[in-house]
């Protein structure tokens, strides 16, 4: 099934999710990051039927997100081993994890991130490298960038985005 364009084609947010936006994607990319790396270790781990994993991996691969590497000739069995750009998804994963424990899990955390040496539990932020600030939309805001067309510049010109009053 071929999925339609989300919308403008320069827009960062459509270009990633038509890549990673079906939520089994992001899974299997959560499970890469656990450590798996076999096709029958997603499939464990995930309890996914076996041919929307492979839709699923082969999705990944074709994206750049993984790399098929062949492990046994005879029989032919290949892992997935995430690439540069699968591996810079992982703070996108770690943002959701957090999101997800302070908005929907009203029972608790059932996975939080902690600190390798101390286990103390960590709370992601987003921060500019250049600066070192963290990011809020108090100090920041998306703009047009190098490559933006027109429609995208008249976009972000007129955008009132959320108010800085409004958050936190």
């Amino acid at each position: 099934m071929q999925r339609k364009n989300l919308g403008n084609p320069q827009c960062p947010v459509g270009r990633s999710l038509e890549r990673v936006g079906e939520w089994w994607s992001i899974e299997i990319l959560r499970e890469a990051y656990y450590g798996a790396t076999r096709f029958d270790e997603f499939q464990k781990a995930l309890g996914i039927a076996p041919s929307m994993l492979a839709r699923r991996l082969n999705s990944l691969v074709e994206a750049g997100l993984l790399e098929r590497r062949r492990y046994s000739e005879k029989p032919p069995r290949d892992e997935y081993v995430l690439t540069g750009s699968g591996r810079d998804f992982r703070s996108v994963v770690w943002a959701l994890i957090a999101w997800g424990n302070r908005h929907f899990a009203p029972e608790g955390a059932s996975i939080q991130l902690v600190d390798r040496e101390t286990g103390a539990v960590a709370d992601p932020v987003l921060f500019d490298r250049a600066s070192g600030r963290i990011m809020t939309p108090r100090e920041f805001r998306p703009g047009p960038g190098p490559a933006a067309d027109e429609r995208t510049q008249r976009r972000l010109a007129r955008a009132t985005f959320i108010s800085p009053e409004a958050t936190p």
